[in-house]
């Protein structure tokens, strides 16, 4: 009676819980390509992807085996999400997004449990994306930590993501992304062949790349002065910044210039908002060291 009350608790809260996001193919708020920029490589490196997921047989009858996963290296606020989303809305194609810490559970067995619902609902709506941000944090190299119990189960969970990536073929249309920003910490099974075999660098973008990620959001914003104005000023004034940070620059903005009672933001309010954005940055970078 016991174990029967512990496991339908164990399916109550699996069954409650779930983290995984769904972008339906004809879903009205897609992202595509154009509304990515700053990471035209990536972009680039990416669209071997969509080609196979809009046209499979082309690869098929050829013979090609196209990568099952790719893994998108960067480091925070890059676009690594962003590039996923819109690889999926330029393919057509279903796009399911969680995160790698979603799959910890303090309930043994629940992890792993809901890899294999991910990778089935993935295969039930093929062709189609899954996408695993984070995913150092279940697949870090064996042997790693000090935590027996914590350990094992996110062993677990890694060995059942390598058995659903080696249990479909190339024929299943299924593609896994991933994102990280450790990718020496990761597993060497997961680098192999047949599994994450390609990885995609996203870097932060140079002036031209802030440029274009500032046009994007500026189109949203009651300007003074047409984008153009702001966003090649606004590229010199934001080195090192991810388009993350440029998007929190553009909110800032609007914010400054709603508090202050203005009906169109300014190169001032926008100058204000850098100022404040980098005190952040610099504040967290002393944390960090």
């Amino acid at each position: 009676m016991f174990l029967r009350g512990l496991r339908q608790q164990q399916q109550a809260i699996f069954i409650g819980k779930d983290h995984v996001t769904h972008i339906d193919k004809n879903a009205k708020n897609k992202i595509f390509f154009k509304d990515v920029a700053g990471c035209d490589e990536a972009k680039q490196e990416i669209m071997e992807l969509v080609h196979f997921l809009k046209n499979p047989k082309k690869y098929e009858e050829l013979g090609a085996k196209i990568p099952k996963g790719a893994l998108l290296v960067g480091l925070p606020g890059t676009g690594k999400t962003l590039l996923a989303k819109a690889t999926a809305g330029e393919s057509g194609v279903p796009f399911l997004s969680i995160s790698g810490s979603d799959f910890l559970e303090m309930l043994v067995g629940v992890g792993p449990s809901r890899v294999r619902s991910l990778f089935q609902e993935a295969r039930q709506c093929a062709p189609s994306i899954i996408f695993i941000d984070e995913i150092d944090a279940i697949g870090r190299a064996r042997g790693r930590g000090g935590f027996s119990g914590a350990n094992d189960e996110c062993e677990s969970i890694l060995i059942q993501l390598l058995v659903e990536m080696d249990g479909f073929g190339t024929t299943a249309g299924v593609v896994v992304l991933a994102g990280t920003n450790r990718p020496e910490i990761l597993d060497k099974a997961l680098l192999r062949p047949g599994r994450f075999d390609r990885q995609i660098a996203i870097d932060k973008p140079d002036i031209k790349g802030r440029d274009q990620i500032f046009q994007i959001y500026l189109k949203k914003i009651k300007l003074d002065h047409e984008p153009s104005y702001f966003s090649q000023k606004l590229a010199a004034l934001t080195p090192g910044f991810t388009g993350a940070d440029i998007a929190n620059v553009c909110n800032e903005a609007a914010l400054i210039a709603a508090r202050g009672e203005q009906t169109q933001v300014t190169m001032e309010h926008f100058e204000a908002a850098i100022d404040r954005i980098i005190g952040g940055l610099e504040k967290r970078s002393k944390v960090c060291f």
